[in-house]
């Protein structure tokens, strides 16, 4: 299992110590969680910011873009060179072609799931991303409880992904813990994003992404 720390529940008075602090504690990716105060009622942060968490990072970003106007922020954060961009597929009109933009300035394109959203929604562009991010919460704030009905939608875009992409991978994003982990890695689960869990664990960051591995 793979652990992308969301940097949404760092300390981002001593945000760049907090970055350092779960790439040091073995995570695989760096999540950003991007809200423009419209899709989502919270606004977080901008590419000045970004660019400070990209120099304090030993591994990948991960950018999930929960914004009304995705390409503009696909501009914004593509100089950066973060390994994958997701976008929310409820709010974009043409996929497909944002999809394209996103591999062409050399990023790994991902569509991310509102709890509701069904993954059949994506169907027909699953054989044009590397990955799928399923939000076991409502998107805009950290500390969410899990919706459990995720576990079962998992089960069913992995299967389609097995016909259609198999090198696509699914990412789980919200209420992640160590009691619920063993049971979404089972329902096909490749990456976990973990915020709360991983910064107020009390044995540690590094502890904390040890267990979720």
């Amino acid at each position: 299992m793979q652990v992308a720390p969301s940097i949404l529940s760092a300390d981002f008075g001593h945000l760049a110590r907090d970055v350092e602090a779960i790439c040091e504690g073995g995570c695989d990716l760096v999540h950003v969680d991007v809200m423009d105060g419209h899709f989502v009622p919270n606004l977080t942060i901008g590419p000045v910011v970004v660019s400070a968490v990209a120099k304090a990072a030993t591994k990948p970003l991960d950018i999930h873009l929960m914004v009304e106007n995705n390409s503009f922020f696909v501009d914004l954060f593509a100089p950066l060179k973060p390994r994958y961009i997701s976008f929310h597929i409820e709010e974009e009109k043409h996929p497909h072609r944002l999809i394209q933009k996103i591999r062409s300035l050399g990023i790994k394109p991902a569509i991310t799931l509102n709890p509701h959203t069904p993954p059949e929604a994506i169907e027909f562009l699953l054989e044009d991303v590397d990955m799928v991010l399923l939000m076991s919460v409502n998107p805009g704030f950290g500390g969410q409880k899990f919706i459990p009905s995720v576990i079962a939608k998992a089960k069913r875009l992995k299967a389609m992904i097995e016909k259609i992409n198999p090198d696509c991978l699914i990412e789980i994003d919200g209420g992640v813990n160590d009691e619920n982990v063993k049971e979404l890695e089972a329902a096909g689960v490749d990456i976990v994003v973990a915020g709360s869990f991983v910064y107020k664990h009390p044995e540690g960051i590094a502890k904390a992404i040890s267990a979720l591995k």
